[in-house]
């Protein structure tokens, strides 16, 4: 006879961190409980009324804000942001955006373009392997270049 199976929870600040939504704004009753993992689904399937204004108005928690705000949560803590914003609050800063903002969101197109440059050199990279052992397996009898010495 097999044991039967706990019920899996998680503590509120997961629970919020997995909805996307910042935890002191949520109601008291999920504040206080932890969430099994069907109650989890099951706000994520049919979020309840209070879930969908949280997520649309906020406030939001940093990532969120980050996201919305084309920045890293790093750029916010460097530029000293710390409370949560709300929908409007990120808008206005979008509108008219201080010098923080401006130089914070530089920076991470800055970090984008690195990437998607690494990624491409890594593509190639593997590319001309691929490239270079399918020659070998083709051409077995074909003589390997050497290398050349300087």
């Amino acid at each position: 006879m097999t044991p039967q199976k706990s019920t899996q929870t998680m503590k509120p600040a997961t629970a919020a961190k997995k909805l996307g939504i910042y935890l002191p704004a949520a109601p008291e009753e999920f504040q206080q409980n932890d969430v099994t993992r069907d109650e989890l689904n099951a706000l994520l399937s049919a979020p309840p009324q209070w879930l969908a204004d949280l997520r649309a108005n906020g406030p939001h928690p940093r990532q969120e804000i980050a996201r919305k705000l084309g920045v890293s949560v790093s750029g916010l803590t460097r530029a000293g942001v710390d409370d949560p914003f709300t929908t409007d609050e990120i808008k206005a800063l979008l509108a008219a955006p201080p010098e923080w903002l401006v130089v914070e969101r530089a920076r991470q197109a800055g970090v984008m373009e690195d990437n998607a440059r690494i990624k491409a050199d890594r593509a190639a990279k593997a590319e001309a392997k691929e490239r270079a052992e399918r020659h070998a397996r083709t051409n077995p009898n074909s003589i390997a270049p050497k290398p050349r010495k300087r």
